[in-house]
């Protein structure tokens, strides 16, 4: 009877342990990142009241005689199952699909958490906002002019400077990529102002100095008299201005002296393809690989050289590869077009706003029209995520028995994709913890019986002396 007393007493104990966990579930059924728990229950040590024996010749074998002593709990594990997404529309609120966390720096220490309801603090560090722990991963260097990510190097804080400046950017290269039309006819010998505009095509770009203002370049196009698969080009520099710039083309490692010609031939194969190309003085491009030209202009609103002087402004035309015709000039029967030209100057903008891709990158939209590589958020994964310990404000941290952090960017060795713009729910199911719930009720009513009729036995024995 003090047997069944106590299996009874342990019965309650556990199945309120029980309640607790599923009472916390279900308190937690909308908090973003919550992972529900679940009890598992086992039974403890038995009293032997009689051994086993092995059978004999005359008798079989018998079996032990054993009584249990009620029951414990075995594990209460934390179910890392994913949770459902919800879109929100906010840029920094990010949600992990597949397995890891993302890292947050609590003073020096690293914590782990699914949920992902972010924003920027007033130094634009990306924070979670309930409790100022910084989201980290790795801001991007700039490398020759360009942001490079390194994600070799050891997490940190990511800082998006929201109203930052992009500085303006001198044009270095042009990718003149456009078709003259084969049919454009050659230039008579007395030719009028209607000759002229039949017989040339002409397209102007933006380009920039280092000031970050805007020019235009105009390339003229017409046929060289007597050929099929020849053309003269004219590059101006602000060919609007009463004084146009002072434009100079070359080829060669350095840029064109100052009244070099602004003019080069451009000759093409029966294929339509681009063949060679020959500068104003006569020399001629490779027979291969690419037709890159140097093009100097003159600033004009810079201050002048101490011997007076205008600076000059350097880029290359790269006119395309001998023989393609992707990205290349090319010369086909089809009217006249320049659908690839593009170049990589820029003016000054500021940051405006930034998008995150499903691999963590932050993307800065300046007011420029540029984009730049900002930062990219990290994420941490675990040999036993079940391991770790909860932490409190949705997070967990390291035990002896989760491994260590494996931090790395998303979609790589097993690590999930990152959605911006929504939130990932709680994985608790609200029927199941219901009828959880009722299960657990008559469990632990079940044992309050057991302890019910003990006590009635026992005031049985009570009464035998009456």
């Amino acid at each position: 009877m003090m047997r069944s007393l106590f299996s009874g007493v342990s019965g309650l104990q556990n199945h309120q342990t029980r309640m607790d966990v599923i009472g916390n579930n279900i308190s937690n059924i909308n908090t973003f990142g919550f992972k529900r728990g679940r009890v598992n229950f086992q039974d403890i040590i038995y009293q032997q009241l009689q051994g086993a024996a092995r059978p004999t010749d005359e008798l079989g074998g018998v079996n032990p005689k054993e009584v249990g002593l009620g029951m414990s709990i075995a594990s209460i594990d934390t179910l890392h199952i994913q949770g459902s997404l919800q879109t929100t529309g906010v840029q920094t609120d990010l949600a992990i699909v597949g397995q890891g966390f993302f890292i947050l720096d609590d003073m020096g220490k690293q914590l782990y958490t699914r949920a992902g309801a972010f924003s920027l603090d007033s130094e634009g560090v990306l924070v979670n906002p309930a409790n100022g722990m910084k989201v980290q991963g790795w801001m991007a260097r700039e490398v020759e002019g360009y942001n490079m990510l390194d994600v070799s190097r050891p997490v940190e804080e990511i800082v998006i400077p929201v109203g930052s400046k992009d500085p303006a950017r001198a044009t270095t290269t042009v990718n003149f990529a456009c078709n003259l039309d084969k049919r454009l006819p050659e230039l008579p010998e007395n030719p009028t102002g209607l000759d002229i505009r039949r017989s040339t095509w002409s397209t102007t770009i933006k380009i920039y100095d280092s000031f970050g203002d805007e020019r235009d370049m105009q390339v003229e196009f017409t046929r060289v008299p007597g050929t099929v698969n020849s053309w003269n080009a004219t590059v101006v520099v602000d060919p609007q201005n009463e004084n146009p710039t002072n434009t100079s083309i070359g080829f060669g490692a350095e840029a064109p002296a100052i009244g070099a010609p602004a003019t080069f031939t451009v000759n093409f194969s029966n294929n339509g393809t681009l063949l060679s190309a020959e500068d104003g003085d006569g020399n001629v491009s490779g027979a291969g690989g690419q037709v890159l030209m140097n093009v100097a202009y003159d600033v004009q609103t810079a201050t002048p050289n101490e011997d007076g002087t205008l600076v000059r402004q350097e880029f290359v035309l790269n006119l395309g590869t001998v023989g393609g015709y992707v990205n290349s000039i090319t010369q086909y029967a089809e009217a006249s077009s320049s659908k690839a030209v593009e170049q990589d100057g820029r003016a000054m903008g500021y940051l405006d706003n930034f998008k995150i891709d499903s691999t963590g990158v932050i993307t800065g939209v300046y007011s420029n029209g540029s984009t730049r590589d900002i930062a990219q958020v990290a994420i941490a994964t675990f040999t036993n995520q079940g391991g770790l310990e909860k932490a409190g404000d949705s997070a967990f941290r390291m035990s002896n028995n989760s491994g260590l952090a494996n931090i790395g960017p998303s979609g790589v060795a097993g690590k999930g994709k990152i959605v911006a713009g929504t939130l990932e729910m709680s994985n608790v199911d609200m029927a199941d913890q219901f009828v959880d719930m009722i299960v657990t009720q008559r469990g632990f009513q079940a044992n309050s019986k057991t302890i019910q009729t003990a006590d009635q036995l026992l005031q049985e024995l009570l009464t035998l002396k009456r």
